[in-house]
């Protein structure tokens, strides 16, 4: 019998830029694309099916469920949801339920701040640019998980 090796997941992150950005995709256009695809820092292409969605004036929220493959990640199975709001320039990070806040200083963020890593960070924000230069938008400055 031939071993397969592990079976892939994703990171927690990409299932929030993935959730960010058919949320932010909905808010502009009406409509949800699922499944939808992102685009991970070392170029891979994946796509997540949505498990929840809503759009109701001023904020849209998607969500997905986490695969962490064969890793043995406690997050596995998590629902990854995100709500986003249009507003001003540029992005504000407003940490939702299960979502932490940096307390004390170490850590790539300032304190107070919600503790999304600086990868995924960049991800959800690439990814929302890339929403509203493709709908010609303002991009989103309000963003929940």
């Amino acid at each position: 019998m031939k071993a397969t090796g592990l079976r892939y997941g994703w990171t927690t992150g990409a299932c929030a830029t993935a959730a960010a950005t058919a949320a932010y995709t909905a808010l502009l256009t009406g409509d949800f694309p699922d499944p939808v695809q992102i685009t991970l820092p070392r170029g891979q292409r994946p796509t997540f099916a949505l498990t929840r969605e809503s759009l109701r004036i001023g904020a849209a929220t998607a969500a997905i469920v986490k695969d962490a493959g064969d890793d043995p990640d406690v997050t596995h199975g998590a629902v990854i949801s995100v709500t986003v709001r249009p507003g001003g320039a540029g992005i504000t990070f407003v940490a939702g339920p299960g979502v932490g806040t940096v307390t004390k200083p170490g850590l790539p963020l300032p304190v107070g701040e919600p503790a999304i890593n600086p990868v995924p960070r960049r991800m959800i924000t690439e990814h929302l640019a890339a929403v509203a230069q493709h709908c010609m938008a303002a991009p989103v400055t309000s963003l929940s998980r």
